[in-house]
């Protein structure tokens, strides 16, 4: 396989407004991101992946665009943009960037200009209808606000949105559109970035099989030969036999680089409710059959989509992790952070952890998700998992100096999770906390090439609720056995015509009696603990 920097990649999600404010406006903007790259670094993060940054309404908090050549005003400007990109860069840290090509804003020049006639050409950038069938009323949109159809006074006709009403439908069959969106990818490329994550991707392909993969194949046509290092990442929340359609066909990626792992997101949850590690073992096996590379994550900026589990799965995930309704969103999915969906229990946060940066592909870690930030329920929809960075106990966890109320979103200030107990400062300081453990597991991750690089495969095991399984790289192999349970355990391996002798313990929860030198020994996990081993195949020649 060759060997691109993605490979290596430890991947950090935030948005510009909630991190770090410079000018005590109240917004997060470049510059305050700027101030805090070097703690980023010394984290272990080597790519950022930035949330839209444009100019918007803010309607659906910047995913719907009015201009995607410029940096909405609130946080700077492009020479901000390019400063920013410019040290990320010097300190061998990526920057990917959210291509939002499913909507647009409904102030964006290209609509107002589609609504004035039949005859502009902006009308066929967008999807119109001057009636609708019975059919076309049944559809729900995204966010559970009605159909997928809004009448426009102006344009006298319907508009296709699969979200808001403010963020209408781009018309991708239409090779303008298409060019229009290849533009904005030279652009940015041209600033310094090294990636697109493309928003919604599982939304098109619905509407248009034929033109969205079309549209997928120019896409990686013109970023080659723009930029062969750079990347596409798409948002594609499918079934297993939706999902190849992404990377296409042929052997290696022809389309899309990466795919974010929504399988293994959703049954690593159900694992843990279940305290097995079934789910999670049928996930690996089905994903196993596509080819292509992944991106996982525990919590990002959206709900927790549970969608594609069933319905009794579902419930039982809802129990473990959002018993109360205001915890759940959109009837499929849970609106709340990690740490407190985990009640705060350290070992379960360890061992979730570790099972997502173990994970065949590449670990993303949303903003604050490093020191067990919380949420605030209290806000509406998502908004509540999109509360500021907290720095310090300092006025509003220092992210700005800023009155409370102008601040653009709030700071938590529960008792379990505000600044004045969890903050960056303090957690620096100490050297069990969950920040400097989290330093560990990326350091452990960065140093073990065979989980980039290696084949891996599943171990059978004597006890259900573990999963044990194995990568192998150069003669090197790395073991991993992870307790999805609150029991101890004594684990025997199925290792089938594989020996490996000769162990050395990299990585656990604990320190452990019993030195274990061949994997096929009985392996002791603590509740809910976890082991990783490195070892060295010996061959016979």
């Amino acid at each position: 396989m060759k060997d691109q920097w993605y490979h290596h990649a430890i991947i950090y999600a935030l948005d510009v407004e909630t991190f770090k404010d410079s000018n005590n406006d109240g917004i997060g903007d470049f510059e305050g991101l700027v101030s805090q790259l070097d703690y980023l670094s010394g984290l272990g993060i080597n790519c950022i992946w930035l949330r839209p940054f444009y100019p918007s309404p803010l309607v659906d908090d910047g995913y719907d665009i009015m201009d995607y050549y410029s940096v909405d005003k609130r946080i700077g400007n492009l020479g901000d943009f390019v400063d920013f990109a410019v040290k990320a860069n010097a300190l061998g840290i990526r920057i990917i960037i959210d291509l939002v090509i499913n909507h647009t804003s409904d102030r964006h020049h290209w609509f107002l200009e589609s609504k004035k006639s039949k005859d502009s050409k902006f009308r066929d950038y967008y999807i119109w209808k001057e009636e609708l069938s019975r059919k076309d009323k049944k559809h729900e949109n995204m966010m559970g606000e009605g159909g997928i159809w809004e009448w426009d006074d102006e344009a006298n006709a319907w508009y296709m949105h699969h979200f808001k009403k403010e963020q209408p439908d781009l018309n991708i069959s239409n090779p303008d559109v298409r060019e229009e969106i290849k533009k904005i990818m030279g652009f940015w490329l041209k600033l310094g970035i090294s990636g697109f994550r493309i928003d919604a991707a599982h939304v098109i392909v619905h509407e248009s099989k034929e033109h969205y993969v079309e549209l997928l194949d120019e896409m990686r046509e013109f970023l080659n030969s723009r930029d062969h290092e750079a990347i596409l990442l798409a948002e594609a929340d499918v079934d297993y036999e939706h999902l190849q359609k992404f990377f296409g066909k042929e052997k290696g990626a022809q389309r899309m680089h990466l795919l974010f792992n929504f399988h293994t997101n959703k049954n690593m949850f159900l694992a843990l409710a279940k305290e097995t590690a079934e789910p999670l073992i049928t996930s690996l096996n089905q994903i196993q059959q596509v080819k292509g590379e992944w991106v996982n994550f525990l919590r990002h900026h959206d709900e927790l989509n549970l969608e594609m589990l069933s319905e009794d799965e579902r419930e039982e995930v809802y129990r473990a992790f959002a018993p109360d309704e205001n915890m759940r969103m959109l009837g499929r999915g849970i609106r709340r952070r990690l740490a407190p969906m985990l009640d705060g229990d350290r070992k379960r946060m360890e061992l979730i952890n570790c099972t997502m940066f173990s994970l065949p592909g590449l670990p993303l870690v949303n903003y604050g998700e490093e020191i067990g930030m919380g949420d605030d329920l209290s806000q509406d929809g998502r908004s509540s998992v999109r509360t500021v960075m907290q720095w310090d106990t300092t006025k509003n966890a220092g992210f700005s100096m800023a009155s409370h109320d102008k601040l653009a979103h709030p700071v938590v200030k529960s008792p379990d999770y505000g600044y004045h107990k969890v903050n960056v400062s303090s957690l620096q300081c100490d050297p069990d906390s969950f920040l400097n453990w989290m330093e560990r597991l990326i350091s452990t991750r960065k140093y073990s090439p065979q989980l980039s690089f290696g084949r891996w495969m599943v171990l059978e095991n004597d006890t259900p609720e573990v999963l044990s399984f194995f990568y192998e790289w150069k003669y090197d192999i790395v073991i991993i056995l992870l307790n999805f349970s609150n029991r101890e355990c004594r684990v025997h391996m199925n290792t089938g015509e594989q020996h490996f002798e000769n162990l050395t313990e990299i990585f656990s929860n604990r320190q452990y009696d019993k030195r274990i030198s061949r994997i096929d020994e009985e392996v002791d996990l603590s509740p809910y603990g976890y082991r990783w081993f490195k070892s060295t195949i010996h061959r016979e020649h």
